[in-house]
């Protein structure tokens, strides 16, 4: 897993701006959703994956802890299937054309289109009925056209966003980004999310941390959603 600690100095200009390190610290659970971002054997899976994160199966246990403790703390819990459709060719041609190499696309076309191997969450995520399942055609899931996953949280009413999954710096920096843009609360959690190496995983929370919310660990954010959660629903867990 990464090896990450936010440095001081940034913590002192967070708190400098907000009053607090943790904006989000009182987050009310039943609002919560657990945004987990392709976790799919595209990413994952040696010999399947297209764009292999290795980082990306240590996050596992801490994924479905969150997970768990999300839904037993009243929360929704979505897993983002990144999804390759000839309609995304045509559509996002400037990324598909010029900045990919044609056999890293053709790569990632057999590896992420719907019905293939790498398009399949990876086995060890542990899922529920209860849980929404969301394709995504863009980095984000929330930018314009990308997924209905906006429509989702706001059909259920909530409003605030867990960020999970890899790649930190690509697709669940991107999606950290617009939810904070659309109104939603929004924490990146540093030892649920995965990059191809601890400078880039730590460039791209830093980044968040400064302007667009909050990050906390795994445990960090267990904590806050048992402690805030109805007597009820802690009664249960």
């Amino acid at each position: 897993m990464h090896t990450f600690e936010m440095p001081k100095h940034v913590t002192d200009r967070v708190v400098a701006r907000r009053g607090t390190a943790h904006p989000y610290d009182n987050i009310d659970p039943s609002k919560t959703a657990l945004v987990v971002i392709d976790l799919q054997n595209g990413f994952m899976k040696p010999g399947v994956a297209h764009a292999l994160c290795d980082m990306a199966r240590e996050i596992v246990p801490n994924v479905n802890r969150l997970a768990e403790t999300v839904r037993a703390t009243g929360g929704t819990v979505v897993w983002i299937r990144n999804t390759f459709t000839d309609e995304t060719l045509e559509s996002w041609s400037h990324m598909h054309e010029c900045l990919t190499l044609p056999e890293r696309k053709q790569k990632r076309i057999e590896a992420m289109s719907e019905g293939t191997e790498g398009h399949e969450l990876w086995a060890d995520l542990v899922t529920a009925p209860e849980d929404l399942t969301i394709k995504k055609y863009r980095y984000s899931a929330l930018i314009q056209g990308s997924s209905d996953l906006e429509a989702q949280l706001r059909a259920r009413g909530l409003d605030t966003v867990l960020i999970t999954g890899c790649v930190t710096n690509v697709c669940c920096e991107s999606t950290a980004r617009d939810a904070m843009m659309l109104n939603f609360k929004t924490l990146m959690v540093s030892d649920a999310n995965a990059a191809s190496n601890d400078e880039e995983h730590a460039a791209s929370l830093i980044a968040f941390y400064l302007t667009f919310g909050d990050v906390m660990t795994t445990d960090e954010v267990c904590e806050r959603l048992v402690r805030n959660a109805a007597p009820s629903a802690v009664a249960a867990e």
